[in-house]
């Protein structure tokens, strides 16, 4: 198979960790924002940066906005200012505003590579001798060759890294394509592909909750674990992007990019060390693994009503709703189902692993004791930002005869001291870019993989099947599914912190 990675990637020396405390200080930056008035600025770069700079967290920093509006740099403040207070976590007081904002410039894309080199420059000037640039690509995948080469005609290639957004090619002749374009101007080593669902805590809380602990690691394998489901049902719509939308679908615009790579975290083998080498190899070795998607294990859905969404043609048979069965074939995983679903205008937004375990013989317990009937045990782990985990098991009912019930053991970030420390995914990565970690981001090798082992579904893809806002997607899922159940909706709710 040819492919488009003709670049060694260049690490941090095993042992190295970018975290660890004795590691020199970061060199100051100056980002570059493409796409800075769209959506994703708004709502999670823009509040993200401004937030990792009035921390400790990152050396100091000069942020460049360059998009398609003819702003003024006080009018770009202004755009900035409303998006930190709509959407931010962390609001500013007016004090740490104008600390932040007197570090704010924009450059209208119209202007053209000098006109953007120049605003670059000054904020280098301020900044020292040792700067680094960070190009983030907040924009459409179809512009990204264009920034790229802007990019070049600018001069900015020297002592930067670029930061790009999903999906990474469409398929895998698209993929090889643009990671060839991108090698042509950057090393392997200065680009990072985002994936902003493994920037949450509950994420890599995944790998410490695998490795850490001498409970679960011997029985993270096909002889103890029944199952496995990634579940990731959105209740949104389109959001105005249609256009986006209709030419992509769930499968290119969640699966490829989200779930599958939440799935390496699951399913991977022990790295030698909790570094950017070491993991990026054993990822990649999961999607090599990684049968080809049998188009018999797919639904493909479309909620009733996006034919008529603006954009969107009326005979359309792009899917907003997927679920899948896939395998992993390996010493560890064969054998073990893992099951995807995802899709928009369901009936909750959720982000859940759930790991199901085998059952145990039952023929010890009297008829009616209640063991079995509530499914398998399961270890769940939420990704929302409270980082929750559960692990539900049978146990005895108080009183007389043998009655047994479903309890559960949980956790969440926000029990303990360190709830204040979370970063947000994007504020996360961004950081981590800025450190040159690679742990946390996809490599051109495993998403060619991944595109590669989906030739079958792209080429012959299954009918879509309708299904109404507000549910958990057409009938055709449990059928996928048997003899097994869908996690979700929960039988149950998660615990929430009392308030003291």
């Amino acid at each position: 198979m040819t492919s488009g990675i003709s670049q060694n990637i260049s690490y941090p020396a095993p042992g190295s960790h970018p975290y660890r405390r004795e590691d020199p200080a970061v060199a100051p930056f100056v980002i570059v924002l493409f796409g800075a008035t769209g959506d994703l600025a708004r709502r999670k770069l823009l509040p993200g940066i401004a937030y990792l700079e009035q921390s400790s967290l990152t050396p100091d920093i000069r942020l460049v906005g360059t998009s398609l509006e003819d702003y003024s740099d006080d009018e770009f403040r202004a755009l900035v200012r409303e998006a930190i207070d709509s959407f931010g976590a962390h609001k500013l007081t007016d004090e740490q505003w104008a600390q932040f904002a007197a570090k704010i410039s924009y450059v209208p894309q119209s202007d053209g590579p000098q006109a953007l080199a120049a605003a670059v420059a000054r904020g280098e000037g301020e900044l020292g001798p040792d700067v680094q640039r960070l190009h983030y690509l907040s924009v459409p995948p179809k512009a990204a060759q264009a920034v790229i080469t802007m990019l070049k005609q600018a001069d900015l290639v020297e002592r930067s890294r670029v930061v790009m957004e999903k999906p990474f090619g469409t398929d895998l002749a698209t993929a090889v394509e643009l990671n060839a374009f991108v090698h042509e101007t950057y090393d392997e080593s200065q680009i990072f592909r985002i994936d902003h669902f493994l920037g949450k805590e509950a994420a890599q809380n995944i790998l410490a909750f695998r490795f850490a602990n001498g409970l679960f690691e011997p029985i993270w394998n096909r002889n103890f674990i029944d199952h496995i489901q990634i579940d990731i049902p959105e209740t949104l719509g389109l959001d105005a992007r249609a256009n986006f939308y209709e030419s992509t679908g769930a499968y290119k615009d969640m699966v490829v990019t989200h779930l599958f790579q939440v799935m390496a975290f699951v399913v991977m083998e022990p790295p030698t060390a909790l570094e950017p080498r070491a993991i990026s190899e054993e990822k990649n070795k999961v999607f090599r693994s990684m049968l080809p998607v049998e188009v018999g294990n797919v639904v493909r859905g479309q909620y009733t009503g996006y034919r008529e969404e603006d954009g969107v043609a009326r005979d359309s048979d792009t899917e907003t709703f997927i679920a899948l069965k896939v395998g992993i074939d390996n010493w560890r995983w064969a054998g073990v189902p893992i099951y995807l679903r995802t899709g928009k205008r369901m009936a909750e937004g959720q982000r859940i692993v759930s790991i199901a375990f085998k059952e145990a013989p039952r023929t010890m317990f009297p008829p009616g004791s209640g063991v079995g009937s509530q499914g398998p045990d399961h270890l769940t782990f939420d990704l929302a930002d409270s980082s929750k985990i559960s692990l539900s098991f049978y146990g005895k009912r108080p009183g007389p005869g043998m009655k047994l019930e479903k309890l559960s053991m949980q956790f969440s970030t926000q029990e303990t001291d360190y709830v204040d420390d979370v970063l947000e995914a994007y504020e996360r990565l961004i950081l981590d870019a800025m450190r040159g970690d690679h742990t946390l981001f996809t490599t051109a090798e495993g998403i060619e993989s991944l595109w590669e082992r989906s030739a079958h579904l792209l080429v012959d893809p299954p009918p879509v099947k309708m299904y109404a806002p507000g549910t958990w997607g057409p009938n055709a899922i449990h059928q996928l599914i048997a003899p097994h159940a869908w996690r979700l909706p929960f039988e149950r709710v998660w615990r929430e912190k009392k308030k003291s």
